[in-house]
């Protein structure tokens, strides 16, 4: 089996692997359908609603991701799993009836929206960290590759499927499909072998442990680096359900079925990305940033795209950007991470990650309304150029690095370190030599 499929070879994670494609197949189509009604049936092409939807959607992962994180650590994973996966099938089910009865209103989608936000607050942390105990610790940065290779697999799917299926069959059909679909991530994990799970320690229960996460996050500043990037690229640029939507029915006048095509070629260069990040047997914080500077210049471009034609045909260089930035920020900070406190330092970095969303997508969207869809996403475009030049000037300065680009023959930046010792001397005084060691790796 080749270096990108290796985790594969392991029973417990290629059921995982196959069901969770299902699964993400059909939460990409609910994703399309959600907001073609909230944009063309329930409102008159509101980006404000469509960006309200969204926002109410992830702004759970701003309140309970901390407490999410420390039933992570502290729960059985695979048993969480099963309540969280059926509970968004269960939301998945409701919306869809009261779509297809012909009652829904623009404040039902709002409260589902919301629900499944608090549902998938729980669910992220546990997911994230469950992938460790089905593969050794070497293949844990290629499983999480993977994952993101089924998950774009999905988006190279689902938004596809759910358009032609709005326009066949109508969007409570999409929703009810995916409430079905989250049956076969529950079938999988009780078909798991318990006996070779790698089974993580377990949190035990004492005062203060969220404090000691966000202490333990303090304490790395790689990890700080990384959050505050992708924070600020969530916020302003990873909003192409929106942009994409408004680009779509707005600038180019289409429908859904053109609007489904979108994620789906979006899709091509995000599968693309998730592929290449199974090959890497470490990323590193230095991945995060130049990916960052490469989906600046991607996203302009492809907001400068003049047809539809062109737009699509950009969103690929952009989904293969994105994806690596994502990939790269998820599998350092849990390669790098001490089991104990996993749980609670994905769902802080989920929170800021996913949280940064109910921020964020209001403003883009009122800007889209205001001045145009283009405007929406050079916005991003901006807003990530900035952030990755300020996290590249800081780095330099504090780890004592050297950053040469080579643009001849094979394009990389090279990374050089100044004065190694007294740099890991600084860290140890100010992380103890554990912690220390963890951020010299990850830069």
């Amino acid at each position: 089996m080749s270096a990108t499929f290796s985790s594969l070879r392991y029973r417990n994670y290629r059921i995982w692997f196959a069901a969770a494609l299902v699964a993400n197949i059909g939460t990409w189509m609910q994703r399309i359908a959600q907001d073609w009604i909230v944009l063309t049936d329930l409102t008159d092409n509101s980006g404000v609603a469509v960006g309200l939807t969204t926002a109410l959607q992830f702004l759970p992962f701003l309140v309970l991701s901390p407490w999410a994180g420390l039933l992570a650590d502290r729960l059985p994973r695979r048993r969480l799993l099963m309540a969280t996966q059926g509970g968004m099938g269960l939301l998945a089910l409701g919306l869809g009836a009261l779509v297809l009865s012909g009652h829904v209103e623009l404040w039902h989608v709002y409260v589902f929206a919301l629900l499944l936000g608090v549902v998938s607050a729980l669910d992220n942390p546990v997911r994230q960290t469950f992938v460790a105990e089905m593969v050794p610790a070497e293949k844990l940065s290629n499983a999480v590759g993977l994952n993101s290779a089924s998950f774009n697999a999905a988006r190279l799917l689902g938004p596809g499927v759910a358009g032609l299926l709005i326009a066949a069959v109508g969007a409570g059909w999409v929703f009810l499909i995916n409430g079905v679909t989250f049956g076969a991530t529950i079938a999988a994990l009780a078909l798991m072998s318990v006996r070779e799970l790698r089974t993580m320690p377990s949190a035990p229960r004492a005062k203060g442990q969220i404090r000691e996460g966000v202490r333990y996050v303090r304490g790395r500043t790689d990890i700080v680096v990384i959050m505050v990037v992708m924070a600020v690229v969530s916020t302003f640029g990873l909003n192409f359900q929106l942009t994409s939507a408004m680009m779509a029915r707005i600038e180019f006048g289409k429908g859904a079925g053109e609007y489904g095509i979108l994620g789906s070629v979006l899709a091509i260069g995000s599968l693309t990305g998730a592929l290449l990040a199974a090959r890497r047997d470490r990323p590193r914080v230095r991945l995060v940033i130049g990916s960052a500077f490469a989906f600046a210049v991607t996203t302009a471009v492809m907001a400068l795209m003049p047809t539809y034609e062109l737009y699509m045909l950009a969103c690929i260089p952009v989904g293969l950007a994105s994806l690596t930035m994502m990939t790269a920020a998820n599998s350092t900070i849990q390669t790098s991470t001490d089991p104990l406190v996993r749980g609670r330092v994905m769902a802080l970095y989920m929170m800021v990650f996913l949280g940064a969303t109910p921020v964020g997508s209001p403003v883009v969207g009122w800007i889209g309304e205001a001045v145009g869809p283009r405007w929406a996403i050079l916005v991003g475009s901006i807003a990530t150029f900035v952030v990755a030049t300020g996290a590249t000037v800081w780095a330099v300065r504090n780890w004592h690095l050297k950053v040469r680009y080579h643009l001849i023959r094979r394009p990389h930046l090279e990374v050089v370190y100044l004065n190694s010792g007294v740099t890991r001397d600084d860290l140890r005084d100010e992380l103890g030599r554990e912690q220390a060691q963890d951020v010299a790796k990850a830069a």
